[in-house]
């Protein structure tokens, strides 16, 4: 279980990565609106799915980790193609949860926390796409 929540948590990092080279790339405007609308929600989820790891690997005494924060995107990467990997790493991680959370592993473990957690993180990460594809139509205007 903790594999699968360090699978997700490090897609996110990468979210978070291509994001913040795409913050950089974008007009003051458009920066913001990438922030509030895609960047602090991937950053919260990431913040809690981390959190979650490490609390759940201590309440069943299990050895935690720590998270290095993913390489920067390849500066030959254009914006919507950062846009894109973005939103490719949050569904890759949204999967990931999701797969567990259809495995009935956390329901098996009795881990009422780590479920509510897992349900949370996914609600922060839903409607990512729609947000991103929003936000796409505005860039370059």
């Amino acid at each position: 279980m903790l594999d699968a929540l360090a699978e997700a948590a490090e897609q996110l990092s990468v979210a978070l990565s291509a994001l913040s080279e795409l913050y950089e790339r974008l007009d003051e405007l458009s920066a913001d609106a990438l922030e509030t609308q895609l960047f602090r929600p991937v950053q919260i989820a990431y913040g809690r799915l981390q959190r979650s790891h490490g609390e759940f690997a201590q309440r069943s005494s299990l050895p935690g980790r720590t998270f290095a924060p993913a390489p920067a995107a390849a500066p030959a990467h254009g914006v919507r193609e950062l846009l894109d990997g973005a939103v490719a790493a949050v569904g890759a991680a949204d999967q990931s949860l999701a797969n567990l959370q259809d495995s009935m592993l956390p329901v098996e473990v009795g881990d009422t926390q780590l479920r509510a957690e897992l349900e949370q993180v996914r609600s922060m990460l839903g409607g990512t796409r729609s947000r991103a594809r929003e936000l796409q139509r505005t860039l370059g205007r």
